[in-house]
């Protein structure tokens, strides 16, 4: 069960934004991805956008040349680089490229080192053809609201109590809990091996860190 005040106390206990990592990846329809990263320990904050286009201020219905992307937040002391990239790998096929640029798939690096990691990880894959591109991260646009959490939206009584605590549309997208949440609603098993277990438990003993 969740109740505004622990959604609240679960927030305030996850590492802010300064000591998480980000990275980026484009692994087709960002809806899946977002649940999926969402589910892991370590992962404190997803989002899902449009990236690895040239296009200003894409939109869902206007992407120009851009691909959905989902964007996570990590605890460094908890994961590094390379074990996010590892995780963006294993969920989906580096040996197709759909299509269409909407869906296709690419994995975004920020610095040389993150390219160096990611180049690594897929020239050691027991593949005959890679087709996942590796590509900078020029920009990255958050989707509309509506795409922020797509599962979650599912559940409207959940989503009260985040309105009840005053989150807004863009804390909603930001927030730890959310991203927990929409994993459960999504039917993400967590990590830890606990199965789809209440994501917020430990917040009423504060340690967030245990999610």
């Amino acid at each position: 069960m969740t109740d505004p005040d622990r959604i609240a106390a679960y927030d305030a206990a996850a590492p802010p934004p300064d000591e998480t990592e980000t990275a980026t990846f484009a692994l087709g329809c960002f809806w899946g991805p977002d649940a999926t990263f969402g589910a892991l320990d370590g992962v404190v904050r997803t989002r899902v956008g449009y990236a690895g286009g040239a296009t200003d201020a894409p939109t869902y219905h206007d992407l120009g040349d851009h691909s959905e992307a989902v964007q996570v937040d990590y605890d460094p002391e908890r994961f590094s680089f390379g074990e996010v990239v590892d995780f963006a790998i294993e969920n989906h096929s580096v040996r197709t490229q759909p299509r269409d640029r909407q869906y296709q798939h690419v994995l975004f690096y920020e610095s040389p080192e993150q390219r160096a990691v990611i180049e690594k990880r897929l020239d050691a894959l027991a593949v005959d053809e890679v087709r996942t591109r590796v590509e900078a991260l020029d920009a990255f646009h958050p989707a509309e609201s509506y795409h922020q959490k797509y599962h979650l939206r599912s559940k409207r009584a959940i989503l009260s109590d985040f309105e009840e605590a005053g989150y807004d549309a863009t804390a909603i997208r930001e927030s730890p809990a959310a991203a927990k949440l929409n994993a459960e609603a999504g039917g993400y098993d967590r990590s830890d091996g606990t199965g789809r277990l209440d994501p917020l438990a430990a917040s009423s003993s504060g340690a967030a860190q245990s999610e």
